[in-house]
């Protein structure tokens, strides 16, 4: 009888980033919290169809879908605006991915990409500092409110950016990138990071 092959759950960034301190000594001035456990999908909806996805979305969960370059959320879930009628939505379980997508799957194109992201919480009061090296769009917060968020590329990587309320040590991002470029994100982060010193810790999504 064949064997069967077992796969076993690994982090989107297991050999990449790990918990610890890097850089500068002293007091950190950015945070990264790598995020995990969390469940995304993407959802396009079809042709004259995002109203009707809207309302679905609002009846189930709670939330307006954002009609512009913004992240809305909830108690349990976040939409993030993608594009023109397209928009990512996460859970907090990943457990609720595969009903919510048989859900959402008679108002749009809706995808699992619960394993094809990788995802960073950034906050910290070196954190602009660090982050201008990069990310092609200003995010002073007379350009970048609470709220607003990206599409754009940071260091020629494709990335999807929001801002979030201020933490306690400074102002606060989330970013996702794409898994398979998580290692090349990295290398860019760190090197940027460092020299402000840089404390890494585990977390949820």
């Amino acid at each position: 009888m064949a064997e069967t092959a077992q796969w076993t759950p690994r982090s989107a960034w297991a050999g990449i980033a790990q918990p610890g301190t890097f850089g500068a000594a002293g007091r950190g001035g950015v945070t990264a919290t790598l995020l995990e456990g969390h469940g995304l999908a993407s959802l396009i909806a079809a042709p004259g169809g995002a109203e009707a996805l809207a309302r679905r979305v609002e009846q189930s969960l709670g939330l307006a879908l954002p009609t512009a370059p913004r992240i809305v959320s909830g108690a349990g879930h976040d939409v993030i605006w993608s594009g023109p009628d397209q928009w990512l939505l996460r859970a907090r379980s990943r457990g609720e991915m595969p009903s919510l997508i048989a859900e959402l799957a008679r108002y749009a194109a809706v995808s699992d990409q619960s394993d094809a992201r990788a995802a960073l919480r950034l906050s910290g009061p070196h954190l602009r500092d660090a982050l201008a090296k990069g990310v092609m769009i200003d995010l002073h917060p007379a350009a970048f409110a609470v709220g607003d968020a990206a599409a754009t590329s940071v260091a020629h990587l494709g990335v999807q950016l929001w801002r979030l309320p201020d933490a306690a040590e400074g102002p606060a991002f989330e970013i996702m990138v794409a898994r398979s470029l998580a290692g090349s994100f990295w290398s860019w982060f760190a090197a940027s990071a460092a020299e402000f010193g840089c404390r890494v810790v585990a977390g949820r999504g």
